[in-house]
């Protein structure tokens, strides 16, 4: 139902590193007043929301919604259905698409296609080349959250390998630079090793050793030499090694030039789970050790880490049950993402204000996003009900990805998202999605 307005009541507000107990009243999309005893505003509709928690929704700054050109693992309409299910009300999407959105006029054409059709406010990222330097130049801050570089293997003609290239990037370029960071050389120098002593029978473990710790360490720790030489604005995304976490400064967002990523599945999951999940859950970078996963859940607590994330990227299973070398990386993630995240509550490790702090104030911060990540009188209403006492089975059949798997499937998770809005609009309640499709283009590099 579209309500011009509406009234929370008796909600626990996780806000700004505090919980509150108040009301929120919504109208038109924004959020017009929050306070206590609000119940003499007369609304279209009032939800009483006692016993559960308001968030403001989250912001993932790394998706992968693979429209244009690979839609049969995903596209804007379908993975954004599954993004609000799991609480994330905006997604920031890649350019490894096809065509690859390395140009201003690919860029544009993303904003057309995802125009009435996402249900989150929306995105996209310009993609680097070896060979769009002046498009890279040329770009504006509002056109782009950031520039994505993958120092690391990509998809098409996104691989930036040119030592010239990338000091040039890092020197001139006008918005965020946001990197994947994992040397090439060193892999295919790993890969070879499993390939003479393996054959074309390489096991599923065998990934995280050959995307392995040093060849992240060695690419991340040459963004951010470029970035400090540079002074540039560098986001270091999908951190998964204890070894990468002395690069980083411990601290409060705000100041910061260079910030760091995180993604659920690398907080949840170690290299334990290769043995009985295979390609399931193989990604790039690699999912590690226990040792690197606590080190990653320390890093948040200490503020080197500054937000969390997803990187769902869908592969339809048939792909997935491929050999190893065919197999392709990366895993659906966003329907569950923050249900996930809240189990690190439930056990003890991280608070609720944290969470709320790294997948979605930090997020606001860090990009420029106006009027969104916080639960504040003018924003947009962007907001998640969740209920901290409701379990939730995760099952391939109630998955709303196109793929319709989860490498979560048979996992029961302590909370669930009871409600979402997306500016002020309800689009997924009590188990299922309302129909409507409010997602607005995010505002960005937004000086604060």
């Amino acid at each position: 139902m579209t309500s011009s307005s509406l009234l929370i009541v008796n909600a626990n507000i996780v806000n700004e590193g505090r919980i509150t107990v108040g009301d929120v009243f919504v109208r038109d999309g924004r959020i017009e007043q929050v306070g206590f005893s609000l119940t003499g505003q007369q609304a279209d509709r009032v939800i009483d929301a006692r016993g559960r928690h308001l968030l403001p929704g989250m912001i993932d700054d790394q998706v992968h919604f693979r429209e244009p050109g690979l839609t049969h693992k995903g596209d804007i309409a379908s993975e954004s259905a599954a993004a609000v299910a799991g609480g994330i009300t905006s997604f920031m999407d890649m350019p490894n698409t096809i065509p690859n959105a390395t140009s201003r006029s690919a860029l544009a054409d993303k904003y057309v296609l995802a125009a009435g059709r996402a249900r989150a406010n929306y995105a996209f990222y310009l993609g680097a080349a070896n060979d769009n330097l002046e498009e890279i130049k040329a770009v504006r801050p509002e056109q782009t959250c950031g520039v994505k570089v993958f120092m690391g293997a990509s998809t098409g003609n996104m691989l930036v390998d040119d030592p010239v290239v990338l000091e040039k990037i890092f020197a001139e370029c006008p918005v965020l630079v946001a990197t994947h960071c994992e040397d090439p050389g060193l892999i295919r120098e790993n890969q070879q090793r499993y390939i003479e002593e393996h054959g074309p029978d390489i096991p599923p473990e065998a990934h995280p050793v050959i995307r392995s710790a040093e060849a992240c360490y060695r690419s991340s720790s040459l963004a951010v030499e470029l970035a400090r030489r540079h002074d540039a604005r560098l986001h270091v995304l999908h951190l998964t090694t204890a070894q990468e976490m002395a690069l980083f400064t411990p601290g409060p967002l705000a100041g910061k030039r260079i910030t760091a990523e995180v993604c659920v599945h690398h907080l949840c999951l170690d290299d334990s789970k290769y043995q009985e999940l295979g390609n399931l859950i193989k990604c790039n970078p690699a999912v590690k050790t226990a040792a690197d996963r606590l080190a990653l859940l320390q890093a948040l607590q200490d503020d080197r880490i500054d937000i969390v994330a997803t990187d769902h990227a869908p592969h339809p299973l048939q792909e997935k049950e491929q050999a190893y070398q065919r197999a392709p990386s990366g895993l659906p993630l966003v329907q569950h993402a923050l249900p996930l995240l809240l189990e690190h509550f439930h056990d003890g490790v991280l608070s609720l204000e944290t969470i709320v702090r790294k997948s979605s104030h930090a997020v606001a911060d860090l990009f420029g996003i106006r009027d969104r990540g916080y639960v504040r009188e003018g924003h947009w209403a962007d907001l998640v009900l969740v209920d901290l006492r409701r379990s939730l089975e995760v099952r391939g059949d109630d998955c709303l990805y196109k793929v319709a798997w989860s490498p979560f499937e048979g996992m029961t998770l302590r909370s669930q998202v009871a409600l979402t809005l997306v500016n002020g609009v309800v689009v997924w309640e009590d188990g299922g999605l309302t129909g409507e499709v409010p997602g607005r283009r995010l505002e960005c590099n937004v000086a604060r």
